[in-house]
């Protein structure tokens, strides 16, 4: 379900709430073109554990193929510094 920002500015969270009491999400669209989509907690902290749990993954496969590099805490920070100057 799409909000047009107008309709959200002029009726209020209140909008949202009843519209996310029956559907997962509701995108707002600004000047006829989808720009943000709302959830409610429960659906974002479901959406950000599963981010999480990819991200695990990922890392778990990185380790197993030997995907990594090992420094002292010196060189990375030398590394992360010469990263942010370029």
């Amino acid at each position: 379900m799409v909000i047009a920002a107008n309709d959200l500015k002029t009726k209020g969270v209140s909008i949202l709430d009843s519209m996310l009491e029956r559907l997962d999400e509701v995108m707002i669209s600004v000047r006829g073109k989808n720009k943000y989509v709302v959830v409610d907690m429960e659906r974002y902290n479901y959406l950000r554990e599963c981010e999480l749990e990819q991200a695990l993954r990922e890392t778990q496969k990185d380790m197993a193929n030997g995907n990594y590099d090992t420094k002292s805490v010196s060189d990375h920070m030398k590394e992360l510094k010469d990263a942010l100057s370029d």
